[in-house]
């Protein structure tokens, strides 16, 4: 299982976290998700610790906590749900081109 690290400093790095996050006990891994398209942090990240108990340490600890001018928001992750294909919400929203769409509701 893994910690979710929310509101984070866009400063913040996985050294950062790492440094932080060892105070509670020995830290595997550390993954800051980045934007696609600007390669910029997204504001979150994910930490994961060798045992449960240094897990729970760690959250008690830090949610809440005051880092880098930010109220952190610590919690266990929860599973990643998978998403449909075609990107965000995903679906046929039809639109576009000619006919096949919704008519006007305003005067011909």
């Amino acid at each position: 299982m893994s910690i979710y690290v929310g509101n984070l400093s866009h400063d913040a790095t996985q050294e950062d976290l790492t440094t932080v996050f060892a105070e509670y006990g020995t830290v595997k891994r550390v993954n800051l998700p980045t934007d696609r398209e600007t390669g910029q942090p997204r504001g979150f990240g994910f930490v994961e610790m060798a045992t449960e108990a240094e897990e729970t340490a760690a959250i008690e600890a830090l949610d809440g906590a005051e880092w880098m001018g930010r109220d952190l928001k610590v919690n266990k992750a929860k599973p990643r749900e998978d998403r449909p294909a075609g990107g965000r919400g995903g679906g046929n929203r039809g639109g576009g081109g000619y006919g096949g769409g919704r008519p006007s509701r305003g005067r011909y």
